[in-house]
């Protein structure tokens, strides 16, 4: 083969995937809903959502080439999901991206029939969103964000790494989330913190209004460390919440990493991009035919350990370098 061929041969090999996408279609432009509670442009997911459209560019789908993507996204009023997932049921999405259980649940309730793909799913089988992991049946699939047991755990283990003295620790929950899942989570970090001897001591919290009362709860009980629960509430709020720890000086450890972008100590969590790059996968395949009940439900593979030093200098804490060493960002 001549060098003239050979670039021929590579040239027509890049444009064969979106052609093909492009040929799928029979002149109609898929639509894809995105089902979030902060918006895809926010600083602090907007490189999920660049993840995303890179996954789906890898697969020949390019937005405002050969697919649009209709956004809504409720700014943390969890209860305008119900209306916004039936607004892109409305505009005839072929697919959904449902970031959180919330959003899952939303968008699952608005239609039976359009394929969702979640996001952030905590424990799907138990919330009742799939049948099983492998089969998931019905029109939910997608992957979820906590690796089985031990994702809290690890937190507060990490936690206690960082400030070994604590010997009280707060663990602040939503009761409106979910029963099961925060349950299952709450029985883990008593068991971790058992183990660690520390004192666990039960937060709840319902609204951003009730979020001082809270950090006064916590103030009250003497509690020096602080683990939050993952739900799309403490994952909304975080900034508020990593602004209430570093005022009342408790170093604070998260499940994702954007609450240590807004202000939080660590997290040790799955890697959020990598997750969105996986989701465009299951949209390619949806939207070329796939069911998505017959398509597994993925659990993450890839995770990051995430400390922010300007939090740590703040409350006046020093990590222990064996710590740093073993985290994949440090912000300083």
């Amino acid at each position: 083969m001549d060098r003239r061929a050979f670039i021929s041969g590579i040239t027509l090999g890049l444009l064969a995937a979106p052609l093909a996408a492009e040929g799928q279609q029979s002149g109609r432009v898929p639509r894809i809903g995105v089902l979030t509670n902060v918006a895809p442009i926010a600083p602090e997911v907007s490189r999920n959502w660049d993840a995303f459209r890179q996954g789906l560019g890898e697969r020949g789908w390019v937005e405002a080439r050969n697919i649009v993507i209709e956004s809504r996204w409720s700014g943390g009023q969890l209860e305008r999901l119900p209306a916004l997932a039936a607004e892109l049921v409305g505009l005839g999405v072929e697919v959904i991206v449902a970031v959180s259980v919330a959003a899952t649940r939303a968008a699952k309730q608005a239609s039976g029939a359009i394929p969702i793909v979640m996001v952030y799913g905590w424990a799907p089988v138990d919330e009742g969103l799939v049948t099983s992991l492998a089969r998931p049946g019905g029109n939910v699939t997608g992957l979820t964000y906590v690796a089985g047991p031990g994702m809290v755990g690890k937190n507060l283990e990490l936690l206690k790494e960082a400030v070994p003295k604590i010997s009280r620790m707060a663990a602040l929950s939503n009761p409106a989330a979910v029963s099961t899942t925060q349950q299952n989570f709450l029985k883990e970090a008593h068991a971790t913190a058992h183990v660690l001897t520390v004192r666990l001591q039960p937060v709840e919290v319902r609204s951003p209004d009730a979020l001082e009362g809270a950090f006064a709860a916590m103030t009250k009980e003497r509690a020096n460390a602080l683990l939050v629960l993952p739900d799309a509430f403490t994952f909304t709020h975080a900034k508020r919440i990593a602004d209430l720890a570093t005022k009342t000086r408790l170093p604070a450890a998260f499940t994702f990493r954007e609450a240590v972008l807004a202000g939080g100590l660590l997290a040790y969590a799955a890697s959020a991009p990598d997750m969105h790059r996986r989701a465009a996968s299951y949209v390619d395949k949806i939207l070329k035919g796939a069911k998505p009940g017959d398509l597994p439900v993925e659990q993450p593979t890839k995770f990051e350990l995430v400390i922010n030093l300007k939090t740590a200098k703040a409350i006046g804490l020093t990590i222990p370098p064996s710590l740093l060493q073993r985290a994949d960002q440090v912000i300083e």
